[in-house]
């Protein structure tokens, strides 16, 4: 192999349980995440002073809209190299996407087989658990200040925010809105009923919970069966018809996972044993038309399928040859889209999550891949001859990043495809036209009902007009209507679409 081939050393993640109060600030569960690293590659602390090169996932409360007033470091990477008395020449934070810790991976991957980078961490955390609790218990945030002085941070990946502010303003930049939409779509095209689609979900999700609860380091470690999941109680309340709290990405935990990735030579003058070393096979980037309204539907992914073939395609292997899958669990469809457009079963024996998924292992903001990853390592580490697939998704269901990875040398020297070659094919498909103001007879495409603590919110509607543009529009708020939505199919269903009364928003009424 050539010496700058690719490989990661170490893995490491951490999940903090304690008292709010007590909570290590960001940097330190970043830091938290690198020693862990280093540890399971076999190296001292003092080895992290060395690495020329630093990927930090961005973090939650960074994202466009973010809102939450968290004291935090104004450039994490600059402020963990500090801690780590590194001094690495290549910096950089992430924009937001679920997609970013295999992206960043890709990204240092490529830098190392081109002879840019040698020895690099790519670490990412998640502590709105401890920080929201802090806020609401009036608790300060003494022990997290840090440098406020510092120059903004190197981003990387795509900066654009995930929806158009016609779609804000209807309510489609939070998951817990969007998701919906493509799981009715999916149940529709399928023509599945509302009872039997609401079995599926369960049976679907139930053996991530048992894989959650033999994983030490998840945040719900609760195996749950598939009628507890979707049974509306109390303590599992609807959220996004038609999924009840546990079938949603919990984001409120104070997480952290790295790992530490670097040449050949370099593993090898770091004494890291040759049994220990886990190569990237093959890897793809790319983003689905990119807002949801441009979609050519909502039951599917040309990126997922695209760098899904791609991944394979560059390590030289097929499907079957995979032994080990975790597949991004935001929500149950993107596990279900997810494994169709792969050609993977859901009742697949391999299993499709390594840790149990985002609602039950912990969702850490834009950092869940990086634990995926971790735990990729330590099975594969024992299960040599074996492949892992790794997929990330970010956004809602749009940008897209895949890994292959296995401690079997690579029989070809790594050449990572420029995204923009998949990224052309996407963006060449045909999509709707879609108007901001639609008025007339109308018919729905997607839906879903949203619900607050206290009961119905709104209905959320996805149509075509006469001209056969996509809009979007609420329902009016009549109890009636919303209740009708979630008992009866209704995608196809009639009605008349106008401006909303306040005039912000568009209203359809069903017929």
């Amino acid at each position: 192999m050539d010496d700058r081939t690719p490989v990661l050393i170490g893995a490491g993640q951490f999940t903090y349980r304690g008292e709010p109060q007590s909570a290590p600030s960001p940097t330190l569960l970043l830091k938290i995440a690198a020693l862990g690293a280093a540890e399971n590659a076999g190296l001292s602390e003092a080895a992290l002073a060395n690495i020329d090169s630093l990927a930090v996932v961005g973090f939650t409360v960074d994202a466009p809209g973010g809102g939450r007033a968290t004291p935090h470091s104004t450039n994490p990477p600059a402020s963990l190299a500090r801690t780590l008395g590194a001094a690495p020449g290549w910096s950089v934070y992430s924009h937001m996407g679920g997609n970013s810790p295999q992206q960043l991976i890709n990204t240092l991957c490529e830098r190392i087989a081109r002879g840019e980078s040698q020895f690099g961490l790519v670490v990412g955390c998640e502590f709105l658990g401890s920080a929201t609790k802090r806020l609401t218990k009036g608790l300060g945030f003494d022990d997290w200040e840090e440098d406020q002085s510092l120059d903004p941070p190197e981003r990387i990946g795509d900066p654009r925010p995930g929806v158009t502010p016609y779609e804000a303003r209807h309510g489609l930049g939070r998951p817990i809105n969007t998701y919906p939409l493509f799981e009715n779509a999916l149940r529709a095209r399928d023509g599945r009923s509302i009872p039997d689609h609401q079995k599926r979900l369960g049976e679907l999700f139930a053996p991530f919970t048992e894989v959650a609860a033999r994983n030490r380091d998840a945040w719900f470690p609760i195996a749950r069966t598939a009628e507890e999941l979707i049974t509306v109680t109390e303590r599992n309340r609807m959220v996004g018809f038609p999924y009840t709290k546990y079938l949603n990405a919990i984001m409120d935990v104070d997480q952290s996972a790295g790992v530490l990735v670097t040449s050949l030579a370099k593993a090898r003058e770091l004494g890291v044993p040759e049994a220990n070393l886990v190569y990237l096979h093959g890897c793809a980037d790319a983003s689905d038309l990119w807002y949801p309204l441009d979609r050519q539907n909502f039951h599917s992914s040309p990126a997922m399928r695209l760098t899904g073939a791609r991944a394979l395609e560059m390590a030289g292997i097929s499907l079957d040859e995979i032994g080990i899958i975790d597949l991004y669990s935001c929500f149950p469809v993107a596990v279900e889209i997810g494994a169709e457009e792969l050609g993977l079963s859901l009742n697949d024996p391999r299993g499709l999550t390594v840790t149990g998924g985002l609602p039950y292992a912990g969702g850490p903001g834009n950092n869940y891949a990086m634990h995926s990853i971790a735990v990729m390592v330590q099975r594969l580490r024992q299960a040599r001859d074996t492949y892992g697939l790794v997929t990330a998704n970010g956004w809602f269901l749009t940008k897209q990043s895949t890994g292959i990875y296995s401690c079997r040398a690579p029989e070809a020297p790594f050449e990572r495809q420029d995204p923009a070659v998949i990224q052309r094919q996407i963006d060449a498909l045909p999509h709707p036209v879609v108007t901001e103001t639609p008025q007339g007879r109308a018919v729905i495409e997607t839906y879903t009902v949203v619900h607050g603590r206290e009961g119905y919110l709104m209905g959320l509607v996805v149509g075509r007009d006469e001209a056969d543009r996509r809009f979007v529009a609420h329902t009016p708020a009549d109890p009636a209507v919303l209740h009708s939505l979630e008992t009866t199919e209704a995608v196809g269903r009639t009605g008349h679409v106008g401006p909303a009364p306040e005039g912000q928003r568009n209203l359809f009424v069903p017929d």
